[in-house]
């Protein structure tokens, strides 16, 4: 499947309605195409704003069949380049319309702005990914041994990570993602039944946060959260580093005092 195929039919594979023959390729697009998989969790958070949102009313037997009185014939069928438009047109209006009207959709729709703000909204946007991926792992294993040499040749550097996980925070797999512009490594760990997802990935050029740091280990990290997500960003090197969950914000300051012990 191309983008617009996957664009085309997301809907579809929102709610269940799509053909299995065409979910595994759709699902297999997504896993390695950031931008649709980003344009689907716009989707599904349209959704759900909208079902959230707009007020839920029968509607009165005779109103039904004034509509299919009135209601216009089937149009002939048109060529598959008009009718993505035709689909696409009506559903850029409604998501301009609650970027403005809705708050939190703009932030996911298009994770545009300044400064630290575009990296929060990312991470974010990121995780959700992940959590709404019905295989959000490309290499599954509790061992840190096993996780992060499989990185080798999938990113064009090393995620520098030592801490395999304990009890606390289980290590559970990684993958290759994006972060804004750049691949991120992606490894996710456990806390009870909470996922955490860690992205690393080169830090040069984003617009990281300069004040109201607090140590973490032996890291600097800036604490935030968006869209009932608490969020750490971090560099250390040429490397910056996302974690992200919706566990308490001191979960995710252990877990990175963890990730970067002190020296």
């Amino acid at each position: 499947m191309d983008c617009l195929d996957v664009r085309d039919r997301l809907l579809e594979f929102q709610q269940g309605r799509l053909a299995p023959d065409l979910v595994t390729g759709l699902r297999r697009h997504l896993d390695g195409c950031p931008d649709c998989a980003h344009a689907d969790a716009a989707e599904r958070e349209l959704t759900r704003v909208l079902e959230r949102r707009t007020p839920q009313h029968p509607a009165p037997i005779a109103l039904k069949r004034k509509l299919a009185a009135t209601w216009p014939a089937a149009p002939r069928p048109a060529p598959r380049a008009r009718h993505r438009w035709r689909l696409v047109l009506p559903a850029a209006l409604v998501a301009a319309a609650l970027v403005f009207l809705v708050p939190g959709v703009r932030q996911l729709v298009a994770p545009s702005g300044h400064g630290t703000a575009v990296m929060v909204a990312e991470a974010v946007n990121d995780h959700v990914r992940m959590l709404q991926s019905q295989h959000p792992l490309e290499v599954e294993s509790s061992g840190i041994h096993q996780v992060i040499p499989w990185f080798s040749g999938h990113l064009d550097f090393a995620p520098a990570i030592r801490f395999p996980g304990d009890d606390e925070f289980p290590l559970r797999g990684g993958a290759v993602g994006y972060f804004v512009d750049r691949k991120a490594a992606t490894l996710v760990f456990g806390r009870r039944l909470h996922r955490i997802s860690l992205f690393v990935f080169k830090a040069d050029g984003l617009p990281w946060p300069v004040g109201k740091l607090e140590p973490a280990g032996g890291a600097e990290v800036y604490r935030t959260s968006a869209r009932g997500f608490n969020v750490l960003l971090w560099r250390e090197g040429e490397l910056g580093y996302a974690l992200v969950s919706d566990v308490n914000a001191g979960d995710l300051m252990l877990l990175a005092s963890k990730l970067s012990p002190p020296a």
